[in-house]
């Protein structure tokens, strides 16, 4: 008597494990990785050195700031942007960060892996979760970089290093827990337009400068009604986690980190059970 074979479809976990095996294999082999995580740490370091370079008439250029931990995060939450100083800290590794985020996915739709994929895996939201996951990671080292650098280019110049400990590494962990949210906007940016890689790239530095959020805390501040919801809701709490920080201020990151992530797994999915994803 022949005996059926049975076989059984692989559980979500099995399947979220398989497809970060291959993403976190392709990110550590890919010198796009390693590149992006040098720019974070070389950025703020420049920075922090040219701002204390004399001028072209030999008198020492203004400082951007006056503390070593300012160009990790700002002094306080912040809504509308008061000058570059405010927002030349850590929020630039989600520029960064989200350029790298659409290289990587790109190169998943130019390189024919994409229709590979879907070919032999039809769930979309593994999709979805893996590259978000591997991307948060990618981001997260940035963060880790950019604080090294900041930190050396500070201390070279002479800036003053006072600082609350306590707030200032919760500032660090609140912009780490916010590159899942990040990532996954910038994974359904680059969803939204997978045929379109330089619009993906436009589009990810758009929002990655916060330029949407800034001009909508302007119009809001000028009609005198309340910002906080914009800080919260739509930059994703990033300019919370300040050098003033509580233990709040984290759980607040984590919270909405969590929204968006979820929020834009789910569109992206849509997406791509309901189009064209070649």
């Amino acid at each position: 008597m022949s005996k059926k074979l049975k076989f059984e479809s692989p559980t979500f976990t099995q399947r979220i494990k398989g497809m970060l095996g291959v993403d976190f294999y392709r990110l550590f082999h890919t010198p796009l990785f390693y590149i992006f995580l040098a720019i974070a740490a070389i950025i703020p370091a420049m920075v922090s050195a040219m701002t204390m370079m004399p001028d072209q008439n030999g008198n020492k250029m203004e400082p951007l700031y006056s503390n070593v931990w300012q160009i990790i995060a700002a002094t306080e939450p912040l809504y509308v942007i008061r000058s570059i100083a405010d927002y030349a800290n850590m929020n630039m590794v989600f520029i960064f960060g989200g350029i790298m985020v659409s290289i990587f996915i790109g190169h998943d739709y130019k390189s024919g892996y994409v229709k590979q994929l879907f070919t032999t895996h039809a769930k979309k939201q593994d999709y979805m979760i893996s590259k978000s996951l591997v991307c948060a990671f990618a981001m997260a080292c940035m963060c880790v970089t950019y604080f090294i650098g900041g930190t050396v280019g500070g201390l070279m110049v002479g800036y003053e290093t006072t600082v609350n400990v306590g707030s200032l590494i919760i500032a660090i962990l609140g912009k780490m827990v916010m590159s899942l949210g990040w990532a996954s906007l910038y994974t359904f940016l680059n969803i939204i337009f997978r045929r379109y890689f330089g619009i993906s790239i436009a589009s990810s530095f758009f929002f990655g400068t916060g330029i949407l959020i800034i001009g909508a805390a302007a119009i809001v501040e000028n009609l005198s009604l309340p910002t906080g919801f914009l800080n919260i809701f739509l930059y994703g709490s990033s300019v919370n986690a300040c050098l003033t920080s509580s233990f709040g201020t984290l759980v607040l990151c984590v919270l909405v980190s969590a929204a968006w992530t979820v929020v834009y797994n789910l569109a992206g999915t849509y997406i791509l059970n309901n189009s064209d994803v070649y």
